[in-house]
Formats: structure tokens, sequence, C-alpha cells
């Protein structure tokens, strides 16, 4: 809830305050070490998802507190329902494939963390010295939740090949506590049951610079007028829309959209702990409201935050000499799971019509006598970037060069057509994933790279090392894709799950249920009632449950703040917990100062699921009318 900044200083031990919260999906992707490592025994660094080389990826490093060697299952259970809500959510869902995820499981001597949940709680000797209360500092509050940057640092330097430049350090402590913090590095209790929409919230502070959209600055307290100047952050303004679009500045792009996180892009009183004087684009959102998406002004930031991490071009024809005419120069890309980057070649400025191939005959061209210049533009076209100044970033669009001269002669290679890097074939893809497979470049050759779809070739146009499943439009199913190198026997499996998992509800006892023909069944509430969803599905993973009242935002269903296995609790006017507000049936209220009026009537409730390979399951709906007691 509130975001704060502040450094503790306990027995001696700096601790990194990494500092906001707030109120608090989807591919599952556990944490299993081949073994656990006893107390006393040294970190072990396990591998929990492996896109491409370590250097040449952004880096999730996922460390534990208070997990003693006994309860380190607990920290890779935690883990993994930290990630399928991370998976669930965009950017990371469609940018999952530049993204590596270890864990550094580390014993603890003891279990919890100090001051947990309260300043007169025991101390903890744990291997991160995290703890609540910024640090167990008096002055500050009880969700900060800190921890030794040092030591930290320390854990994630384990990791070969990642580094401050390439990675993301979250740490988790094992406490059902609600609390994190963001900045250098990002915390969250690893049990809370809103703890695993802490983790993308304090992401977005940590990796995105994103700031807190709340109008308080402690809980149940308004933040009253801001009284700054125009703030830096690309989410808050004192501009009119008018000013904006006249301007062209801050969100003035997406102003008028439908908002990723519910209602309309515009302009919306409060934030940056300031109830008046201050907007933000979205009335609520990830960094206002845990449970909704980033909206498209955040999602954006995100995007050039993710992709600056990493380089677009993963590799290349080496170019630091001029290269003969008589052979083929190749680029190997970065592949976003949702969506496929795209090659411009052009030879002396003009664009030759390669269909976005990756490589490039120079013999078909006849090159005249002299030196020419190659080039290649790798550019991510992704929607959910706007801005052309971003769009033209490094982030966004690489280009490398080539000299060739058509007087050298390329001296032959044996090189071997065989498979380099790909899709990891170890658990299914979703039926909206961008599926890619990378070989070997021969001088004299392009290896074709083959796919078939449970034995039937799928064609796949001048771009051959990714397929884009989307356009096969699959119907629900199991599907076998391959890839294979034709004249060897290199070749690739994937299983495509199409089917998304179904979820169910489960309502308390309504005062009557109604049922019409063509419309959902209606249930009749003159008070509060809960709400259980669950989900099945045929594949292996954990799924993401989510729901939305009346085409509002999709708000990832949790249990119950207070309580992960209790349902969800609709009331008229919303119930307050801790300072915050929680299950407003109609218009959705955050803190207790939002209008309590109850919404009588009749209320639209959608459902879906997104399960473990990213499929999102089509909604489903009832509804629930609202009445005065005694009617």
């Amino acid at each position: 809830m509130t975001g704060l900044r502040r450094n503790g200083v306990r027995r001696g031990v700096a601790r990194l305050a990494v500092g906001c919260l707030l109120v608090a999906g989807l591919t599952g992707t556990g944490a299993a070490s081949a073994r656990t490592p006893a107390a006393g025994e040294g970190p072990v660094v396990v591998p929990v998802q492996t896109t491409g080389p370590a250097e040449k990826r952004f880096n999730l490093v996922f460390l534990g507190d208070g997990y003693t060697a006994d309860e380190l299952p607990v920290f890779r259970a935690d883990l993994e329902r930290h990630l399928s809500t991370l998976w669930s959510i965009e950017p990371f869902a469609s940018y999952r494939s530049y993204i590596n995820v270890w864990a550094v499981e580390s014993p603890s001597k003891d279990s919890g963390v100090d001051c947990d949940p309260h300043l007169g709680s025991p101390d903890r000797e744990t291997v991160l010295d995290m703890g609540f209360w910024g640090g167990c500092d008096p002055g500050s509050v009880q969700r900060l939740l800190t921890v030794d940057g040092a030591k930290a640092g320390a854990l994630a330097d384990l990791v070969p090949g990642t580094g401050r430049a390439n990675r993301q350090i979250v740490a988790l402590a094992h406490s059902s506590t609600y609390g994190g913090a963001g900045g250098g590095y990002a915390t969250a209790s690893g049990g809370n049951a809103l703890s695993a929409l802490i983790t993308p919230h304090e992401i977005g502070h940590s990796l995105g610079g994103l700031q807190d959209e709340y109008d308080y600055y402690a809980r149940g307290v308004p933040g009253g007028a801001y009284d700054g100047e125009e703030p830096a952050s690309a989410h808050h303004t004192l501009l009119t829309e008018a000013q904006m679009r006249e301007r062209r500045a801050k969100w003035w792009r997406w102003l008028g959209e439908e908002s990723e996180s519910g209602g309309v892009i515009g302009r919306h009183e409060g934030g940056l702990y300031s109830t008046r004087g201050v907007w933000r684009p979205s009335r609520h959102s990830l960094m206002k409201t845990l449970g909704y998406a980033f909206d498209q002004v955040e999602r954006e930031v995100m995007v050039r935050a993710i992709s600056a991490k990493v380089n677009l071009v993963q590799d290349h024809t080496p170019n630091t000499a001029p290269i003969g005419a008589d052979r083929t120069v190749w680029v190997d890309t970065l592949h976003p799971a949702g969506g496929a980057l795209s090659v411009t070649w052009r030879l002396d400025g003009r664009s030759l019509p390669t269909g976005g191939a990756r490589t490039v005959d120079l013999r078909k061209w006849a090159l005249s006598p002299g030196r020419h210049t190659l080039t290649a533009t790798v550019t991510d076209p992704t929607p959910f970037v706007r801005d052309p100044a971003v769009r033209a970033s490094p982030a966004l669009t690489r280009t490398v060069t080539w000299t060739v001269d058509p007087s050298l002669v390329t001296a032959p290679a044996a090189v071997t057509p065989a498979f380099t890097g790909h899709t990891p074939t170890g658990a299914p893809v979703g039926a909206r994933t961008v599926v890619h497979a990378e070989t070997t470049h021969p001088v004299d050759r392009v290896p074709a790279v083959r796919w078939r779809l449970d034995g039937r070739p799928v064609p796949t146009g001048p771009d051959d090392r990714a397929l884009d499943l989307r356009k096969l439009a699959l119907a629900p199913g199991t599907y076998t894709l391959t890839a294979g190198i034709p004249g060897t026997r290199e070749q690739l499996r994937w299983t495509v799950d199409a089917r998304p998992a179904t979820a169910a509800y489960e309502l308390s006892v309504p005062l009557r249920t109604v049922r019409r023909p063509g419309s959902p069944v209606e249930y009749v509430y003159d008070g509060p009632f809960t709400m259980r969803l669950s989900a099945r599905d045929d594949q292996e993973g954990a799924v993401v449950t989510q729901f939305r009242v009346n085409g509002d935002g999709w708000y990832t269903y949790y249990g119950w703040p207070t309580d992960a296995r209790a349902p969800f609790l609709f009331t008229p006017g919303g119930t307050v917990i801790d300072g915050l507000v929680y299950g407003k049936l109609g218009r959705s209220r955050a803190v207790p100062w939002d209008d309590a009026t109850p919404d009588l009537g009749t209320h639209t409730v959608e459902y879906r699921t997104v399960d473990a390979a990213g499929n999102v399951g089509r909604p489903r709906s009832f509804r629930v009318t609202l009445v005065e007691p005694g009617r």
C-alpha cells in the first residue's frame, strides 16, 4: 500500500530499504532443486527457467530468507506461486522468453524474519537479515520489508553470468504477514494471500522506476493536496487532457482508450501519496491496487525496461572486417513469446525483399565491383509501445552493418546444420505462443527449418526460424509440434496446449436464484456474500483465476487478504482491512474515503483462467442482484 523508501539500521547491520508496497500468475515454474541443502551448507543455485545464456538474458534471481533446511520446499512452493502470477501479467507474459529465473537456496538457522509481526517479536538468525518495520525501525511501518543489500548481492553473485546490469534480485521472506519493498532490490513476503501480487508491483518500482499511485502515505489517512512541480513520473501529471494533447506530453497517445486495468485512460485524480492536485492515467492499476494489471502507460515503461536488459540481436555474421559477396549473412534475434521481431535488410540503403528472413544469400544480388554497405535492422513492432522515441531506442531497435567487397573470396568452412537454440521443450507451449528454433550458419547455404503439426507441414514464410501459433487458430486440444532440418536427424518436439483451463465458482446461499432462458443465472442477495473460484486443467502447472465486475478491469483471485484459503467477500460498502477496502460490489473502492454508497441492482460477474502455457480461457459469467435488506 504505501511506497516508502528508508534505510533501517539495527544491531549495526545496514539494511537496504527497497521501498514500496501496495494492496495487493501464468505459467507455473517451480524451483525444484536436485537436493535440499542442509543447515550450515553453502548456497545452491537452482535454474528455474532457462531461455538462453545468462549473459544474453534478463535474469530474475530469487532469494529466500527465514526458510530453514526443512522449509525449503515451502520456499519453492512460494516461488512457483509468485512466478505463476508474474507470467499472467503483461508485459511479463509476452516477454517471458527474454527472462531467465534462478533461485539461490540458502537455509536459515531460524524460521521467519525479524520484527514479524510486531517490533517486540524475537530476533531471527537468517541468511539475509530481512525484517519488517523498515528493518525494525520504530519510526517506520510494519509492511516495509527490508533486506541486507550486501548479503543479497553476495548470494545473487553466485549465479554465473549475472550482474547488476542484467539482473533483478527478488527476496522472499518466510512470512504470512503482508509486506514488501521496491528499489535497488525487490522484496515480498512469501506466504501472504496477496504476496504474489506484491512481487510484480515491486518489480515495477525496481526495474521500471514506476511510482506509487496511492492517494495516501499512511494507510487510513488521506494524503492531502500535491504541491510540487510537474512530476518526472511517466504516469503522473499536473496537465489537463487538452494540454497533454497540445504538448504531446505524458500519456497523450493513450487518452480515451479502454484501460487494460479497467475504465478509460484519461485523467484520474490522486497519486504520489496525494489525494488532490495530481493525476494518473487509470482509475486503478497494479501501481495503485494489487490485483489489477499494469495499464498501457505503465506497460510501455515496463516493455522498455525489460528490453533494455537484453540485446535484440543475439549474434550475427562477424562484421569487424569486410566480407565477400559469395556467402550468406545472418542475424540471430530474440523471440518474444507474444509476437515476432521484424528484420529489414538494406543494401546500399535500398530495402531487400527478404520477407523478414534472418539470413540473406548475397549471391542472389549480383553485386557490382566496389564496396557496398549491408545492414540488418531488428525492431520490436509490439503494439505495447507507441512512443516513437521508445521504439527507436536501443531497447527496441538494433542495427548491424557490414561492408561487402565482391573481390573477396570466402574461405569454405565445415559447418554442420544443427539447432543452436530454441523455445524450451520441457513444458507445453500455449496456442498463442511464438515458438522458435535457431540453427548453425554455414557460409554457403541457409539451413531450412521445416515445421510440422501432428505430422502435417506448416508453412512459415521467409522467416522459418519462428512459428506464430496464433496464426494457426488452433481448435481446443493437444498437439505435437516438431521442427526439423531437412537432410539431418535434427528434430525438436513440443507439446502444444491449445485447451485453456476451466474455472468454476461457488457462492454463498442467496435469497433466491433466478433462471431465464438465454441469460446468465442470477443470484439475489440483500447483504454480503462470498465467491470462491477454482480451476481445473488437463496439463501440469499452476492456473491463475481472474474475475471482473460490470466490465471493469480483470482482477486476480487470491482468496481473501487475511486467508488465501477463504473465499472472496463481496459487501455493499466493502470491507476495511488495515486501512484498505476490499470487495465492494459495483464501483470499486480502494480506500475508506472512496464512495461507499451501495450499488443496488444487478451486476455481471465474469470469471476466467490463465493457465501455465499462457492460454486465456473464454470468460463465463453470472449475475448478482443486490437489494435492500428485507426486500
